[in-house]
C-alpha cells in the first residue's frame, strides 16, 4: 500500500555526527520532518525513517508489532554508524521508547539522546485490557493530532490500532526493566499539558535511569506533538545545542 503524503522518510548526508530521529505511534514522519531539515541544515547527517505499519492504515499498524518498529530504527541506526562517528537519537513520545530501547542496547555507541514527550506507561484504566480485546475490538478513537498552535495538523491515522498497542505496552514494560542501563547523556522535552502521554512516563525515565543525568526542559506553549506545535524552534535550537554540548566534551575527553 502506498504511503500518504508526508509519510515519506527523509535523509540527508552531512558531517561526521548523525541523528537518528523516530516519529511516534499511529503517526509519521512528517511530525519530525521540519525537526530533521533543521538538523540537516546546520551540517549533521540525518536519517528519519518510516516505522513499519505506519503511514499507510491503521489496520497495516496491527499486522506489526514493536520488534519490526525496533527493527527498523537498529537498521537506521547501523546505516549512520557505519558513516559518522558519532550518533544521537531523537524521539517523540513511542519514537522516544525506540531510541531509549536503542541506548539501552548499544550503550556508547549512542552519544545522546533527546525525547520529547516519550511514553513508557499509561495511567488510563481502560489500556490494561488492550492485550484481551484486540482480538475483538481491532480499533479505539484517534490519539494523533494533539496540537495546540492553530492550523497545524499531524497527519496521522485517523483510529488506534489495538493490537499494535498492545504490542506498545509490551515494549514499555521491556524499556522501563532496563532503564537503569542508559549510559549517554539525555535531554527530555515535556510538555506541561499532553492529552496523549501522562507526567508518569517522565516520572519513570527520571527516576529510574540512575546511570546517567537526565535534563527535563518544560513546555509551556506545546500539547503532544510539541516538534509542531510552539514550542518547536525551542527544541529545533536547543537539540543543536545539546549536540554540540556532548561533542565537545567528547573532544576534550580525548585528548592525551
Amino acid at each position: 500500500m502506498a504511503v500518504f503524503p508526508g509519510a515519506e522518510p527523509y535523509a540527508a548526508d552531512g558531517g561526521p555526527v548523525g541523528v537518528l530521529l523516530s516519529h511516534g505511534f499511529t503517526g509519521c514522519p512528517a511530525s519530525l520532518r521540519p525537526w530533521a531539515e533543521h538538523l540537516a541544515a546546520a551540517g549533521y547527517t540525518v536519517r528519519l525513517p518510516l516505522l513499519p505499519g505506519h503511514g499507510t492504515s491503521w489496520q497495516d499498524a496491527n499486522r506489526t508489532g514493536w520488534p519490526d518498529w525496533y527493527g527498523r530504527i537498529e537498521q537506521s541506526f547501523e546505516e549512520l554508524a557505519a558513516r559518522c562517528e558519532q550518533v544521537f537519537a531523537f524521539g517523540l513520545s513511542m519514537g522516544g521508547t525506540l531510541v531509549t530501547r536503542l541506548a539501552e542496547q548499544r550503550g556508547d555507541a549512542v552519544a545522546g539522546l533527546v525525547l520529547v514527550n516519550p511514553s513508557y506507561a499509561t495511567e488510563r484504566f481502560d489500556a490494561r485490557f488492550a492485550r484481551f480485546l484486540a482480538p475483538f475490538v481491532h480499533s479505539r478513537p484517534a490519539i494523533g493530532n494533539d496540537i495546540k498552535k492553530p492550523g497545524v495538523v499531524e497527519p496521522a491515522y485517523d483510529r488506534t490500532p489495538v493490537a499494535a498497542f498492545a504490542s506498545l505496552q509490551k515494549l514499555w514494560h521491556v524499556v522501563v526493566d532496563d532503564l537503569d542501563k542508559l549510559t549517554c547523556p539525555v535531554r527530555m522535552y515535556r510538555s506541561v499539558e499532553d492529552h496523549v502521554v501522562e507526567p508518569l512516563s517522565a516520572k519513570l525515565l527520571l527516576t529510574r535511569a540512575t546511570g546517567t543525568a537526565v535534563q527535563e526542559v518544560l513546555l509551556e506553549n506545546s500539547y503532544h506533538v510539541a516538534t509542531l506545535d510552539n514550542d518547536a524552534p525551542a527544541i529545533f535550537d536547543g537539540s543543536v545545542e545539546f549536540i554540540r554540548s556532548v561533542v565537545g566534551t567528547a573532544a576534550v575527553e580525548d585528548v592525551p
